[in-house]
């Protein structure tokens, strides 16, 4: 891995699992970033993962870490429910932020984030890591230049009763520590809201990233032998109808993709799990020439492309590639009509959701 003279210095909050398996990787493969901190509360874990990870500084307080003169960005890998009151802690410390999706937990909070990151100035950017599938970022281009109006977009996730199967083989085991701070309760335990803010937030991102605004949407739902499976119809600004269809856990093999139609060509895609740092298979079929077209991505570790786009927008002030607040809002809005819409059975309008998931 080559590195460039100027570095990002970045520091992790939180050592769990997700940092453990990507951004302590990312960062240290990112040719413009280094993992410059990590910070836990959870002493044990904090020794082993500088171990490990050889960062320059650790914390045991995230105040101290964010005083640290040299850190310059932060990424905010812990629960959700912890999401924005950490971001907007490292917000007020002059850092930017890179924080896990989703947003939050419920729309008023991600508001009064948006409105202190717009008034900093500083960049925010949401871990929506497919946006850096070089095949999936090539479609978007296709959508946006050549495929004109849109007519409608079809995407699909699968979580497979298998899938841990294979990422146990892919990711190293994480270290777990009893003195790891964890949100109150279990968030977990409500199955219809951790899977929509987990998983969903994967779908409802593709959505928006090939379709642009979501108007409104209607959501049933089917509980049956312990799976759950969601349909969702989607109105776009633009006019174009959608259907997202979230199943978990399916019988078979995991499964994420989408179709997009329109009015010079169309796109398909399958989406393989991140951990496999494979770029999607993508097709496009373009009006212009009757020819599809197939991208090969040769670096398809989104983990590590996010940072690097996350990094030369701070360093060299790049168009913001990733997820950025607008968007972790207006996908709050969506997941959070969702569960409206399951719960009442009507067609929700984005625009007047409140409250959380």
């Amino acid at each position: 891995m080559k590195k460039e003279p100027r570095l990002l210095r970045v520091g992790v909050l939180g050592c769990g699992p997700i940092a453990q398996i990507a951004h302590f990787d990312a960062c240290r493969k990112a040719r413009n970033a280094e993992l410059y901190a990590i910070c836990d509360v959870a002493k044990d874990l904090l020794a082993r993962m500088a171990a490990i990870h050889g960062p320059r500084a650790t914390y045991r307080d995230y105040d101290e870490m964010l005083a640290d003169p040299q850190l310059e960005a932060v990424i905010v890998a812990v629960a959700d429910q912890f999401h924005v009151p950490l971001a907007l802690r490292a917000i007020a410390a002059g850092k930017h932020v890179l924080v896990e999706k989703p947003l939050g937990v419920t729309i008023e909070e991600c508001e009064t984030l948006r409105a202190q990151a717009q008034k900093s100035g500083l960049v925010l950017q949401i871990g929506n890591n497919r946006r850096f599938d070089p095949a999936i970022a090539f479609a978007r281009r296709f959508v946006r230049e050549e495929m004109g109006e849109l007519l409608a977009l079809d995407a699909w996730y699968y979580d497979s009763t298998y899938r841990y199967t294979m990422t146990d083989n892919l990711q190293p085991i994480p270290f777990l520590s009893s003195d790891a701070r964890k949100p109150q309760g279990n968030p977990k335990a409500d199955k219809r809201s951790y899977f929509i803010l987990t998983h969903g937030s994967h779908l409802v991102d593709t959505a928006r990233f090939f379709g642009g605004e979501i108007l409104s949407l209607r959501a049933r739902l089917r509980e049956r032998f312990g799976a759950y499976c969601w349909l969702v119809e989607l109105e776009f600004a633009g006019g174009a109808l959608g259907h997202l269809h979230l199943i978990i856990p399916a019988r078979g093999d995991f499964e994420e993709g989408f179709r997009i139609d329109g009015e010079h060509g169309s796109v398909k895609g399958q989406v393989f799990l991140p951990w496999f740092h494979k770029a999607s298979l993508v097709e496009c079929f373009s009006d212009k020439d009757g020819q599809f077209h197939r991208p090969l991505g040769e670096d398809a570790h989104t983990y590590k492309r996010q940072i690097e786009g996350f990094a030369e927008t701070i360093l060299h002030g790049a168009e913001q590639h990733g997820a950025n607040i607008d968007d972790g809002v207006a996908a709050m809005r969506a997941l959070i009509a969702i569960a409206r819409s399951v719960e009442t059975g009507q067609t929700i309008r984005l625009n007047e959701v409140t409250g959380g998931v």
